[in-house]
């Protein structure tokens, strides 16, 4: 078998690494690994020592001592390599060492095994055995917490002697804590296997021999050359990309995620090592230099692949050390510390942090490149070899057919390709028109025609973007009627939007650090218009029929794409990004060819892009004064209609799980507030003749009732429950309310989903309390349930009806009523006094990576969103529990909560409240004001004394609920 290729680190980047770079290093040999980690002669030497004062003929009496001292040589050599590895910076030589460092190990055991323990020193042709490396371990390369793949390689069956020697090797690197997976085959059944399972075959594709016998590695290396790799290139790399693209589909189809998966994720180590597999096993490469001979890489792919290579294995390594375990998954509270580890510094609008993830996203879109240029070789050179008759007619349906209007491309099976290598160079506009003739023809791009572009870009220079015809291409291909988020995205990726665009070109693999936003910013930029296309497409009529009927009607369709477009463009600058991005806008517009009320719709839109979403989920909507305030800013029906669907967008791309059905009906009922106020349909009527119709609308659907029954439940409510709440509700409450009187029970719950909005109702009718709000909110929390919107009703009675809206959990009715039947047991628990908000809470975990980030605490006390109520708005850092201690603050302060409207933006909570004093007064004092704020502010700066807490003393007596 040829000696595996120490692949190792070139050059890192330098570019946005801060002070480190990763040393460049040429090919090392096994002593060169080995030098200031371990000394393979002296490990055999105290090996042999011991073995010399063992009392038995097995060692077995010395075994501990043997354990000893190989875990103190792996444990001293891990350390030295750790080292190393936070000097250099070298990430594959890190993972070079580590396997090397196992090799060691493992042949010293096999070798003490044989001379000392079994006294096996003529071992006959039946009794020999190869141990090899297979798998990720195979390629020579370990990382800190890898799994160690072993085969076992027998001649004929397993012999006594082999079982006992794999048995006491085994055994002992399981007692040093590694994690083995390990085969015993004969090479028979090896050849077999390899050619039944694409898995077995992939993980002896790369083996490397690190004891025993050689002779039987050798003759495994020319069967399963000739027996399973010859002629079986197609199968093996269609099975290899089918593979590749399950695993992709199975964790979102995009690079782009907030927390990747380094390993297994698009553009990660899976994806660099699923190519050189393919290479190795379709041109017989055991290195990427052989890549470079054989014509498949130029040697700046090359320095790309091992550029790629060794930053991943670098933040892998990093990954191992930090969380002392195998960690794949690039978490928030693993970014900040490799981060720094690598040398990435703060820059104004941009954390190191994300400054580092922004690399790594550019280097996983490197590795996509990689793959896409080795298909392209491995499709031209088998359209070469297609032998005979079908060659012929593969050939004749293939050949290039022309596309009217141009001689620069052609489409070339289904997809577009350059008709000379000279195309851009002679016109660089050609750089877009490829995107538009694309889109017209309905194509996808040949990887010919991509790799040109890439090798094409510096061709984008001023006058291409201040070309009108380019500019005008552009547009069309951004408002395409089929696809254009497939051509954007297309573009993006060949690094022509980012150069084109450039203030779009800042936020390429732009990551946030927060746990709201699932995306990079231009990901979910392209996520936006795609959503839009499908709107367009009536792909979303079931889930969106509000936005699906506006788009129908719109007369600005471009506008409302170049706003999309560029709602996000000004992210991670140190000012507003709505308020820098309306600038862009006023820009970028005229360029793409927008006269001058659509640059300033646009950029409207854009720095008013968050106001629909923040009026719908934080403010009151039963307000009249929140509608006339938001028409106030929106001003016409037009570009009522325009934000509306930019909003939905816009959500529905932050990831998946922000959009929900609830989120969906707060935003149409705003719309469809809001719509009668500008377009002249609503009239100002008193609110006396108001409380008159509704009591009216309300006695005639119960008209059932009898008249005292009816007067007396009227009677019951203030006017502010009548004149916001709608009949239906009403309806409904009514015959609740009913029921507990005749079950005459102080407490009553009652629960009912809501698919369609994927909210949980959950009312409460009980005697009313000051804390009774924050009680529920504790039930809630409890459960893990999250309230999106609350509204608080007092009866004339004394009792209090409170309606608490929760997230749907389960997707099955039977399953999430029972979650909402333990919520309201949990209620019932508190408000008897029978357990304590803080005991349910303890018995929930911390929402996850919360506290890796800081956000300080902002409260608001504001008069003017409102005629009748004050509106508290408070943000801050969530935690379990912060509902109910925010509401018991406000209960602490003798304030009477109307509405609670609670907004989840990932580690961030908004939550607006609208209160009066318990006269049902607004608060006008200026002290009083100073001293909710700085109550609110303690629930943030010290939670340990509020109701969430431990800390907190049980009360003797509740609500007066008897328990039962």
């Amino acid at each position: 078998m040829k000696q595996r290729a120490l692949n190792l680190a070139t050059e890192a980047a330098e570019e946005n690494r801060g002070q480190k770079t990763t040393k460049s290093t040429s090919h090392f040999e096994a002593g060169d690994l080995l030098k200031g980690v371990i000394d393979p002669s002296q490990i055999a030497v105290e090996l042999k020592a011991l073995a010399a004062t063992s009392a038995s003929g097995d060692c077995a009496d010395i075994r501990p001592q043997v354990l000893s001292l190989l875990k103190s040589a792996v444990s001293d050599g891990r350390e030295r390599i750790r080292d190393m590895f936070f000097a250099d910076g070298a990430g594959v030589l890190c993972a070079n060492r580590l396997a090397k460092l196992q090799d060691v190990i493992i042949e010293a055991i096999h070798d003490f095994a044989l001379a000392e323990v079994f006294k096996a020193s003529n071992l006959s042709s039946g009794e020999q055995m190869a141990i090899l490396a297979v798998g990720g371990y195979g390629r020579g390369t370990l990382a800190p917490g890898s799994d160690i793949d072993l085969l076992f390689l027998l001649p004929y069956k397993q012999t006594a002697l082999g079982e006992q020697v794999a048995e006491y090797l085994l055994y002992l690197l399981w007692d040093m804590g590694f994690k083995v997976g390990h085969a015993s085959r004969s090479i028979d059944e090896c050849v077999k296997l390899a050619r039944e399972d694409f898995t077995i075959r992939t993980s002896i594709l790369e083996r490397w021999l690190i004891a025993g016998s050689s002779k039987l590695s050798d003759e495994l290396d020319a069967r399963f050359e000739a027996e399973v790799v010859a002629g079986s290139s197609n199968e093996f790399i269609a099975a290899k990309l089918a593979e590749r693209d399950a695993r992709h589909a199975k964790a979102g189809n995009t690079r782009y995620l907030v927390e990747p998966n380094v390993k297994e994720g698009k553009g990660g180590l899976r994806d660099l090592h699923t190519l050189f597999w393919i290479a190795k096993y379709h041109y017989r490469a055991d290195t990427v230099d052989e890549l470079v001979k054989a014509g498949v890489l130029s040697r700046r792919e090359q320095r790309l692949f091992a550029k790629a290579e060794d930053f991943l294995w670098a933040v892998r390594c990093h990954m191992h050390f930090e969380a002392g375990k195998a960690e794949e998954r690039l978490s928030f509270d693993l970014q900040p510390v490799i981060a720094e580890r690598l040398g990435y510094n703060t820059h104004p609008g941009l954390r190191g942090v994300e400054r580092f993830m922004k690399h790594y996203f550019l280097i996983t879109k490197d590795v996509g490149d990689l793959t896409r240029i080795l298909c392209a070789a491995l499709e031209e050179e088998q359209a070469k070899e297609a032998p005979g008759l079908r060659g012929f007619v593969r050939s004749l349906r293939n050949r290039a057919k022309s596309i009217p209007g141009t001689i620069d491309f052609h489409i070339d099976n289904n997809r577009i390709n350059v008709s000379n290598k000279d195309v851009f160079k002679t016109d660089p506009v050609n750089l877009i028109r490829i995107f538009r003739l694309a889109a017209i023809n309905d194509l996808e791009y040949h990887p010919d025609a991509l790799k040109l572009i890439r090798r094409s870009l510096r061709l984008i220079d001023t006058d291409l973007c201040e070309n009108a015809e380019a500019n005008s291409l552009f547009l069309d291909v951004l408002t395409d009627r089929k696809a254009p988020e497939m051509h954007l995205r297309r573009m993006n990726e060949a690094g022509v939007l980012g150069r084109f665009v450039p203030e779009f070109g800042k936020i390429v693999a732009m990551m946030q650090f927060n746990m709201y936003h699932h995306y990079t910013v231009d990901e979910h930029l392209l996520r936006s218009i795609d959503e839009l296309s499908a709107i367009e497409q009536g792909e979303r009529e079931t889930v969106l029929p509000l936005s699906s009927e506006i788009v129908t009607t719109l007369r600005d369709r471009r506008v409302l794409y170049v706003a999309l477009f560029l709602h996000d463009i000004a992210k991670g600058r140190p000012e507003d990004h709505s308020t820098a991005g309306a600038r862009i806008a006023r820009r970028l517009c005229p360029r793409f060819g927008l006269d001058e009320r659509e640059t300033e719709l646009v950029a409207w839109l854009v720095e008013d892009h968050l106001i629909m979403s923040d009026t719908a989920q934080r403010r009151d909507l039963s307000d009249r004064k929140t509608i006339l305030d938001f028409s106030e800013r929106v001003r016409t029906l037009e570009r009522l209609k325009l934000l509306t669907v930019l909003t939905v967008c816009d959500i529905r791309a932050v990831g998946p799980g922000v959009w929900n059905g609830w989120k969906g009906q707060l935003l149409r009922t705003l719309y469809l507030e809001t719509e009668p106020t500008l377009s002249g349909g609503f009239t100002q009527t008193s609110r006396e003749e108001r409380l008159v119709r509704a009591r009216a609308r309300l006695e005639d659907r119960l008209a059932d009732w009898s008249e005292a029954e009816r007067e007396a439940y009227i009677d019951l409510h203030y006017p502010n429950y009548l004149l916001t709440v709608s009949v239906e509700e009403q309806v409904r409450h009514a015959a609740f309310i009913t029921k507990a009187r005749e079950k005459d029970e102080p407490l009553s719950t009652q629960v009912s989903t809501d698919p369609f909005r994927q909210v949980t109702e959950i009312m409460v009718l009980a005697p009313d309390h000051p804390r009774l709000l924050s009680m529920i909110a504790g039930a809630c929390a409890g459960t893990g349930a999250n309230i999106v919107d609350a509204q608080i009703f007092t009866m004339a009675d004394g009792r209090a009806l409170d309606v608490m809206l929760v997230s749907r959990e389960f997707e099955n009715d039977e399953d999430e009523l029972r979650r909402a039947d333990r919520i309201c047991d949990n209620i019932r628990k508190l408000l008897t006094g029978r357990t304590m908000t803080a005991n349910l809470i303890a018995q929930r975990r911390p929402p996850r990576g919360v506290a890796l980030f800081e956000i300080k605490p902002r409260i608001t006390v504001d008069n003017s969103l409102s005629n009748r109520v004050t509106v508290i708005e408070v943000q801050g850092l969530d935690r379990t529990g912060l509902l109910s201690d925010i509401t018991g603050a406000l209960s602490d302060l003798n304030l009477d909560i109307r509405s609670a409207h609670i907004a989840t933006y990932g580690e961030k909570i908004v939550d607006a409240f609208y209160v009066t004093d318990l006269i049902g007064m607004k608060i006008t004092s200026e002290a009083r004001i100073a001293r909710i704020e700085a109550r609110l502010k303690r629930v943030f700066d010290n939670p340990e004394g509020e109701v969430s807490s431990p800390a907190v003393l049980p009360s003797e007596s509740a609500f007066g609920i008897p328990r039962r």
